[in-house]
């Protein structure tokens, strides 16, 4: 028992530390496309690779870097790899403009053929009406987000505008959960394999933004659906932290952020065990907090973040 028990111990070491050094490769291939440098964005995409390549969301953006690097031939390779690993966005694949230098190889024909040949298998299997549905609702429950930063950027977020798009987008959302109450309470946490990741996702979505005692109610539900690939880890650790943080307790994957009401600086709210947070990200699908917390201009210094937590802790029992 104590070999079986120490080798699950190291597979489990191992694993995680293989996760971390993908997700920080790929955070690095991300940000050097950002900068446009793609020959190198492609380089360390291709390192990543061999740690795994399973990822359809990650192999696609390998492609359209290596497309911007003229290497036609690795981009085909990431971006039929991409496809048999479950991407399926035939219009943002025909339309990207990161692949128009693949358009004139007769190898992109080919790819077009294949991925629309395996949405017809994926989606004679779709419930089409439910699809429909909860596409309507995920551009419902996005719609009026999107606007809010151009608004708060544009007239402050203690502005009239932003106050009236946050009450309608309030509205938006108490009619988005009844409908997918209804769903979940009669069908379950419907996967993309019978509505596609979009919709899918939008489950998810009305969730996370919905109150307490609903995200309380449906984690069970989700944490199985995980499980069952019918949901996404990285989406569920951000479903953990949202509750935790709403239960006056410490999130774990540092997903959430807060505001000081004195002075309004962002910071991450508190957080179990700061030290080992990439270590949990990974192991869900998600990519290091310095890159994440770049969203709201934060840096993250994880000692200068460990002597302010019990500062951070009474902020936010206030």
């Amino acid at each position: 028992m104590k070999n079986s028990f120490y080798t699950l111990l190291l597979l489990f070491l191992f694993t995680s530390f293989h996760a971390q050094e993908y997700s920080k490769l790929i955070s690095e291939a991300d940000k050097l496309y950002e900068t446009k440098d793609y020959k190198m964005s492609a380089d360390l995409y291709n390192k990543a690779f061999k740690i795994q390549n399973n990822n359809p969301s990650d192999l696609y953006n390998a492609a359209c870097a290596s497309s911007l690097a003229g290497d036609a031939k690795k981009a085909f390779k990431w971006l039929n790899l991409s496809i048999d690993n479950g991407w399926t966005n035939l219009k943002h694949l025909s339309s990207d403009t990161d692949l128009e230098n693949l358009h004139s190889k007769k190898e992109w024909g080919k790819t077009i053929g294949k991925l629309e040949k395996k949405l017809q298998l994926v989606e004679a299997n779709y419930d089409k009406p439910l699809q429909v549905e909860l596409l309507a609702i995920y551009d419902e429950d996005q719609k009026y987000r999107i606007q809010m930063n151009e608004t708060q950027k544009k007239f402050g977020p203690e502005s009239k505008e932003m106050q009236d798009l946050w009450k309608i987008t309030s509205q938006k959302d108490s009619i988005n959960l009844l409908k997918i109450k209804k769903i979940l309470d009669e069908k379950g946490w419907v996967g993309k394999d019978k509505v596609g990741a979009q919709a899918n996702s939008a489950l998810f979505l009305v969730i996370q933004h919905a109150d307490l005692e609903t995200q309380k109610k449906y984690l069970p539900m989700m944490k199985e659906a995980v499980i069952k690939g019918n949901a996404s880890p990285g989406s569920l650790a951000l479903l953990i932290d949202r509750i935790e943080i709403r239960e006056g307790r410490k999130q774990i994957y540092g997903s959430q952020i807060g505001s000081n009401p004195y002075n309004k600086i962002l910071y991450v709210l508190p957080l179990i065990d700061p030290d080992n947070v990439d270590k949990r990200r990974a192991e869900v699908g998600l990519g290091p907090i310095a890159e994440y917390i770049k969203n709201w201009n934060l840096v993250w210094d994880v000692e200068k973040y460990k002597s302010e937590l019990p500062e951070l802790e009474k902020l936010n029992k206030k």
